[in-house]
């Protein structure tokens, strides 16, 4: 049993020690893959979810190890760092940020320009009056205004 967690910590070191080579290319980070991100607003609220691929062997890694760092990635990759998880998985998370946008006061709203740390491929931003959508995006360019949802 001891030999097998040796063996696993081993394995887990040399992945971290070759994962940094090609964090930050593209639309992977490490061992993550980013497929697309939602970011649903609602007053000063932002729900992320966001969908990606784990490299296979990593996986099994994630599984038995737990998902430190995949959270850990993931909150580097969005650029929130202090986003809360609501939920995780190994294909899928959803993060709520609060705070994210100024509140100007009678139901208006500021969601300011937003940089990632890697290209993703598909991102949705969806106020309670409009949708946008960016291909192939490293930030959200200049932000976008919006009022509270009518009660």
């Amino acid at each position: 049993m001891r030999g097998l967690a040796v063996t696993v910590t081993l394995g887990v070191l040399l992945l971290l020690l070759t994962v940094p080579a090609a964090a930050g290319s593209g639309e992977k980070y490490g061992y993550i893959t980013v497929r697309d991100v939602e970011i649903t607003l609602d007053k000063g609220q932002a729900t992320i979810d966001v969908r990606y691929t784990l490299d296979e062997p990593t996986r099994l890694i994630v599984l038995l190890l737990g998902k430190h760092d995949l959270r850990n990635r993931l909150l580097r990759i969005l650029n929130y760092e202090d986003a809360e998880f609501v939920r995780i998985g190994l294909d899928e998370a959803r993060l709520v940020m609060r705070d994210v946008s100024y509140n100007y006061g009678r139901g208006v709203y500021w969601f300011p320009a937003h940089k990632f740390h890697i290209v993703i491929p598909s991102v949705r931003v969806t106020t309670p009056q409009v949708t946008r959508t960016y291909e192939q995006a490293r930030e959200i360019p200049n932000g976008i205004g919006y009022f509270d949802s009518p009660a």
